[in-house]
């Protein structure tokens, strides 16, 4: 996987909560975005800021920790987000139905590491870290360099 946009620092939740809804502009069916980083790094609240700036009504995003998947309907396409945390084996994932929806939802997964060899290549991977001063800093990393040109512009936010 080769970076396909500088690192971004964001200094508090509302900095993330606005680049989630910015890069949700830019995303249609068919899009897997992999959210990577340790507990608490803030993949579920990323992931929460940008399904709700999807959404034509205010609904409530849970963390699908429990139930692995859940799933909302946006303007026009299907809303997967996923957390594989729980899952032990690359199979499991399989059984939830990832491998389609990869193909029709956009889908935002948490702990991708469980995809084993399932992981899709054209996905682009956020890794997520935290810092001390509570900042969080955020890595693009794909093997599909499309990604590069959809992500221009990002940090104007």
């Amino acid at each position: 996987m080769q970076s396909v946009y500088p690192t971004l620092t964001l200094p508090d939740p509302e900095a993330m909560s606005r680049l989630a809804a910015r890069l949700a502009q830019d995303l249609r069916a068919g899009d897997v975005l992999l959210l990577e980083g340790p507990i608490g790094a803030g993949k579920t609240h990323f992931a929460r800021a940008l399904i709700q700036s999807l959404l034509a009504q205010p609904e409530d995003v849970p963390s699908p920790t429990f139930t692995l998947v859940q799933t909302y309907e946006a303007a026009g396409f299907e809303i997967w987000h996923a957390d594989l945390y729980r899952l032990t084996h690359p199979d499991e994932a399989q059984e939830l139905g990832l491998a389609e929806a990869f193909e029709t939802a956009l889908c935002l997964v948490e702990w991708p590491e469980r995809l084993g060899r399932d992981r899709p290549a054209s996905a682009l991977t956020l890794r997520f870290s935290a810092s001390p001063d509570d900042s969080r800093q955020l890595d693009f990393l794909s093997q599909n360099m499309g990604w590069r040109d959809r992500l221009k512009g990002l940090a104007d936010v």
